[in-house]
């Protein structure tokens, strides 16, 4: 079994299926917080600090949406939302308002379980990511500068906010200027291979990185059509 002690906290109204999806994920060595509406699952979120949220879209007092948005403003924590809808702009509404992961149900516990393993390993606190992290070096391209041990990523000066998955992506490319690379390759690189992964996840993350450089009046990621994404410094708006 992996030494993955963490704490995840489940939202889920549908009580018995909270319960089962604990269960699993006690057996993998996890302890489990559970919350039956969006409320009592922010407040969970905000005081407990979780090391990853399973969040279900539809809850009582306060969707799952509205609680993904408001825990992204205060933590980087990883998100795995549940729907029962499998349509892609319900994926695109999940992934813009901050979640990493979106599982549509029915489906299997284990499933998720190998989701939950995944996403942990991927953010900045887990032990694999902390060696790479130990051993990172500082980027600098025109205004951008972006720091790899400890995650900030500064332009022209000012402090970006970047989740920990926008500023591996950016990372990623900056690092290869002017290559261009499609979205399969972005993925690989970013999310790893999964063959749960879902493509439209690196349109909607790069769309994110993109609104926040504008604020400062550059765009360094730029579409190839029919190719895909390449980094350009030092492109102004």
């Amino acid at each position: 079994m992996e030494n993955m002690k963490k704490d995840i906290l489940i939202v889920e109204d549908e009580i018995e299926l909270a319960h089962i999806l604990g269960e699993y994920l006690k057996m993998e060595g996890f302890s489990i917080e559970i919350a039956a509406d969006g409320e009592k699952g922010l407040e969970l979120a905000v005081n407990c600090n979780p090391q990853l949220i399973i969040l279900d879209i539809m809850l009582p007092k306060l969707d799952g949406i509205e609680v993904c948005k408001r825990v992204r403003e205060k933590a980087d924590i990883p998100i795995i939302m549940l729907s029962a809808k499998s349509g892609e702009l319900d994926k695109v509404i999940c992934l813009g308002a901050g979640a990493d992961d979106y599982i549509t149900k029915p489906f299997s516990p284990l499933e998720l379980v190998a989701r939950v393993k995944a996403n942990i390993r991927r953010y900045k606190g887990s032990d694999s990511n902390q060696v790479e992290l130990q051993s990172a070096n500082t980027l600098t391209a025109g205004l951008l500068q972006m720091n790899q041990n400890s995650y900030e990523a500064f332009i022209n000066g000012n402090n970006i906010e970047f989740t920990t998955k926008e500023f591996e992506l950016l990372y990623y490319l900056a690092s290869h200027p002017n290559q261009v690379f499609s979205k399969e390759q972005i993925y690989e690189a970013i999310w790893g291979e999964n063959i749960y992964g879902d493509l439209s996840s690196v349109a909607v993350y790069i769309k994110r990185i993109r609104e926040k450089c504008l604020k400062f009046g550059v765009e360094y990621i730029k579409t190839v059509w029919g190719a895909g994404y390449k980094f350009t410094s030092g492109s102004s708006k």
